[in-house]
């Protein structure tokens, strides 16, 4: 959660410092700062859950392909 956080912060400064330059206008980079970073740690949250998922199952498939006796003669 810490990471998801600090991505937060890094994103808004460097959302409203790109809509500040291109619009000139504090009101705009703020708004833009405060929508699309939170829309995007929103996403990126689900997206690290998703991709421990992912991981996760290719990790148990992996295993799960281990041979039974390959896996008792190598821990025996």
């Amino acid at each position: 959660m810490l990471k998801t956080v600090t991505f937060t912060v890094m994103h808004f400064c460097i959302a409203f410092s790109v809509a500040y330059v291109l619009t000139g206008s504090v009101t705009v980079g703020g708004l833009v700062a405060a929508v699309e970073p939170l829309c995007n740690s929103v996403g990126f949250y689900f997206h690290e859950k998703i991709w421990s998922k992912l991981e996760s199952k290719k990790k148990d498939a992996a295993s799960a392909s281990i041979p039974r006796h390959a896996w008792l003669h190598h821990h025996a």
